[in-house]
């Protein structure tokens, strides 16, 4: 049984086991770690009963995800109400059955490579202790001694445990799920001295000596971006339980975007790896703080399926052209999850298609945000008439609608008022508007998750899309909660809610 508690405890002192061996023996061989095994399996197989598993026909990845999925769902807290120091090991694999280590799990969408097991392992030394010390034989003095010398005792495990508030507060995070095309980006900054820009009529061109080889000032990679990957990245950020729903290829580049999702704890269950494709990757032209892009989307079957556990939001925005069978998927999923709110940031082809089309997805939408001129090809209406521009957007269905205007600040309607909020001011020249208008609309849609007023929600978003720019890449910048409220004390008096 020593061996056993080792394993479980990733504990490799070389007295480990006699020391249990001695406990034993000053129990009077009672049998105290038998009972605490025991004790264990009783209690990790009344859970998985519980979750519908096979205790004799379920492996280490199928627990965790049975375990994380619980969370989701509200069973959790049941589920493992007995199980704090309850620790399993499947083919050398120790799967944790305590409830903080399950939820901080699902907060953060760890894979099973990235499992939690310290609350559990402190819960099971503290439990090994204590059933030793605390037996009529044993002294309690030389338990914890001894104990200590071979780490079974470590002077944080008492002090270690969350309290019931915060235990609360990580099962009321909302969550969101985004759903839209992963890229990676190669940013290259070209010579201001071999570029130029050529203008004909309403139209810029960039140019280069065509034929020569003019030299380029550096070149970055930025992985997994795109509206819906950079609005998961800006929600993880900002504290939600966010994850991503995209299609990459079977190829390194899909991998890395992958990795790197989860290093800024998105959620990647709901990735599709379509091992004989692509991923899709760009080339961004950077001259000065703007650019072009030059694209080249790959082609996926774009197939929907249902998230493991319901999201409080999902967030759709730029999607390939093939998509509309998933859009179809989406809608069936809305009518049948009626409490699930949509955010839309509608993309390149979702204009295209026009709202006839997408009168559907325009009806479940709870909010819309897109920038001014897209306003106008939506609604037809004029571009000077703001108040009927939103109006127009609202007999679509939307019950928020905001609009973005560049340098003018962004409008939104909402609560029959139609309100103003200025840009954040530049603390320098912008470096790169790569993302600014990604985060300006996760940033609302995020605070109105954690349950701020559309006013609040409209003062935190500018902040993000300030800071973005201020870095290179669509990511790098975005803010946490901490950091925006931070940006807010300091803001200028000018910066406020205007209502029109």
């Amino acid at each position: 049984m020593s061996m056993l508690l080792a394993s479980l405890l990733g504990n490799d002192h070389p007295r480990f086991a006699i020391t249990l061996a001695e406990f034993e023996k000053a129990s009077g061989n009672s049998g105290v770690d038998t009972r605490l095994v025991a004790d264990i399996t009783e209690s990790a197989h009344k859970a998985m009963r519980s979750l519908g598993l096979d205790t004799a026909d379920t492996s280490a990845k199928e627990l965790y995800h049975a375990l994380v999925a619980s969370v989701g769902r509200g069973d959790a807290e049941r589920v493992l109400a007995n199980t704090p120091y309850a620790l399993m090991l499947f083919d050398n694999e120790v799967v944790s059955f305590n409830l903080l280590d399950v939820i901080e799990a699902s907060h953060h969408h760890l894979p099973f490579e990235q499992r939690l097991v310290g609350h559990a392992k402190r819960r099971l030394r503290l439990e090994i202790v204590k059933r030793y010390a605390e037996h009529d034989r044993t002294s309690g003095e030389m338990i914890q001694q001894q104990a200590r010398e071979i780490g079974l005792t470590m002077d944080n495990d008492r002090h270690h445990e969350r309290t019931d508030a915060s235990l609360q507060e990580l099962q009321r995070t909302p969550s969101v799920l985004m759903i839209g095309d992963i890229f990676t980006d190669a940013f290259i900054k070209l010579n201001e001295s071999s570029a130029k820009i050529i203008q004909e009529g309403d139209t810029k061109w960039l140019a280069l000596p065509f034929g020569q080889k003019p030299p380029y000032d550096t070149v970055d990679i930025v992985r997994s971006v795109g509206p819906s990957p950079n609005a998961a990245v800006s929600a993880s950020r900002l504290g939600l339980h966010s994850s991503l729903m995209a299609w990459v290829g079977g190829d390194s580049v899909g991998e890395e975007a992958i990795a790197h999702l989860t290093d800024e704890k998105v959620g990647t269950d709901s990735m599709v790896v379509e091992a004989d494709k692509l991923t899709s990757y760009w080339y961004v032209l950077r001259y000065g703080a703007d650019r072009t892009m030059l694209v080249k989307s790959e082609k996926y079957k774009y197939e929907w399926k249902d998230p493991l556990v319901e999201p409080d939001w999902i967030y759709l925005s730029y999607i390939g052209e093939d998509s509309w069978p998933l859009h179809e998927s989406l809608i069936d999923y809305l009518t049948r999850h009626p409490k699930v709110k949509l955010a839309f940031q509608p993309g390149t082809f979702h204009f295209k298609w026009g709202i006839e089309k997408l009168a559907p997805i325009y009806r479940h939408a709870y909010i819309v945000v897109m920038n001014r001129e897209e306003a106008v090809d939506v609604t037809g209406r004029s571009y000077e008439d703001l108040r009927d521009l939103t109006i127009g957007l609202h007999e679509l269905g939307p019950h928020i609608v905001v609009v973005t205007d560049g340098p003018n600040g962004s409008y939104a309607s909402y609560d029959y008022k139609l309100v103003t909020i200025p840009n954040y001011p530049d603390p320098a020249d912008p470096l790169d508007r790569t993302g600014a208008g990604d985060a300006f609309a996760s940033t609302i849609v995020s605070a109105l998750a954690l349950g701020k007023s559309m006013d609040e929600a409209l003062t935190w978003a500018p902040i993000n899309s300030m800071n973005v720019v201020q870095q290179l890449g669509a990511q790098a910048g975005l803010l946490s909660r901490e950091d925006i409220l931070k940006y807010l004390d300091q803001a200028p008096q000018d910066y406020k809610l205007t209502v029109l």
